[in-house]
C-alpha cells in the first residue's frame, strides 16, 4: 500500500472525510485521490484555485493575507486549508500553494517554493518547502503531493505500513 492509499484508509478507519485546496498542483491531487477504488468513501472533493480570485472566491483567503504575505506563504496556505475545509464540509481538508516555475518575479517566491496545510478540528498546520530551482515542474508538483500526504499522515499515526517500509 504506497502512502497516498495508506492515508485515505486511514481517514476510512477513523470516518473522516478529505477535501483539498489546490493551487501549483492544479488538481493533480485530487486525480490521485480518485484513482483509487473506495475513495469516495472519504474524498469529497477539491477546489482548484490556480488564480488569485478563486483563492479569495472559493476558498475565502482574505485579499489582505494574499496582499501583505504574498500568494505563496504560510498564511495563505492556512487560510486556504481552513476555507476550504468550510467550503466542503469536510473534517481533513490540504492546500497547497507554491512556485512550480519555470520563473519567479523579482520579491516573489522563487521556483520550488511550496507551502502545505492541513485544517482538523480547529487546528491548522503548515509546513514550508523549498524543492529547488533545478526540479521540473511536475517533480515539484509531484513532490508538493507528496508533501501534502504526508503532513496529513502525521496527525493519524497508524500501523500499517507499506512494503518499502517493512
Amino acid at each position: 500500500m504506497d502512502r497516498f492509499h495508506l492515508l485515505l484508509q486511514t481517514l476510512a478507519d477513523k470516518k473522516l472525510t478529505l477535501g483539498s485546496v489546490e493551487s501549483l498542483t492544479g488538481g493533480k491531487f485530487a486525480a490521485k485521490a480518485t484513482s483509487y477504488p473506495g475513495a469516495s468513501l472519504v474524498y469529497k472533493g477539491s477546489l482548484i484555485t490556480y488564480a488569485v480570485e478563486e483563492k479569495e472566491n472559493l476558498a475565502k483567503v482574505p485579499a489582505r493575507l494574499i496582499e501583505r504575505f504574498g500568494v505563496v506563504s504560510e498564511p495563505v496556505a492556512k487560510a486556504m486549508a481552513s476555507g476550504g475545509k468550510n467550503a466542503l464540509n469536510v473534517d481533513v481538508c490540504l492546500s497547497c500553494t507554491g512556485n512550480a516555475g519555470p520563473t519567479a518575479e523579482p520579491g516573489k517566491a522563487q521556483v520550488g517554493d511550496v507551502y502545505v496545510s492541513v485544517a482538523y478540528n480547529k487546528a491548522t498546520w503548515t509546513l514550508g518547502f523549498h524543492f529547488g530551482s533545478k526540479a521540473s515542474r511536475e517533480e515539484i508538483r509531484d513532490k508538493t503531493i507528496d508533501a501534502m500526504v504526508e503532513l496529513a499522515l502525521s496527525l493519524f499515526p497508524c500501523d500499517k505500513l507499506d512494503d518499502e517500509e517493512k
